[in-house]
């Protein structure tokens, strides 16, 4: 029998109730649709942005191992978490893409701007992470580690076995500080 794997959406909640509220605002009743509430600082918005890369990654990976078959015609984990992606940004304001480093399937993920690039090569040489306050954002890249049981689909025509890496590309807005 199958343990229940720990879902995307259920990720998300998790990330949600983890975010939590400042102290000096009152908890909503868990009917109530949450409020955005930004972080003040990039410090705080680091630590979301680390728990959010670490929740989809973790979801990504259980998700490949329990439903992801080399036989059957499903949609990529990948793929399915693109529609998390879209509500953390229609509620929260919170921008979430895949980003390509090393093993990128798709034109879509490759790096859009100078932070993007710079990020790319960061996690390529080895960092778990690169982040930038860019105006009223924090951007972090987080790596994704793609395992090797994953190339063939990743990267079809590769010429060795190691493990490569993509990132996960997370846009916060941040609270403009009290005058």
């Amino acid at each position: 029998m199958k343990s229940v794997p720990f879902t995307p959406l259920l990720a998300v909640g998790l990330l949600l109730v983890a975010a939590g509220s400042p102290a000096d605002e009152p908890v909503k009743p868990a009917a109530a649709a949450p409020t955005p509430v930004a972080p003040l600082t990039a410090e705080e918005a680091r630590g979301r942005a680390r728990l959010l890369n670490e929740t989809i990654h973790g979801a990504l990976q259980v998700m490949h191992r329990d439903f992801f078959g080399a036989d059957e015609d499903l949609n990529l984990p990948s793929q399915s978490l693109k529609d998390v992606f879209k509500e953390l940004e229609r509620q929260f304001q919170v921008k979430v893409s895949w980003l390509g480093v090393n093993a990128t399937k798709s034109a879509d993920h490759e790096p859009k701007d100078e932070f993007e690039r710079q990020a790319a090569r960061a996690l390529l040489k080895g960092d778990a992470e690169y982040a930038a306050v860019e105006g009223d954002r924090y951007r972090h890249v987080g790596a994704i580690k793609i395992q090797n049981e994953c190339l063939k689909c990743h990267v079809p025509f590769r010429t060795t076995l190691e493990d490569r890496v993509a990132g996960l590309a997370i846009s916060i807005p941040l609270r403009p500080a009290a005058p």
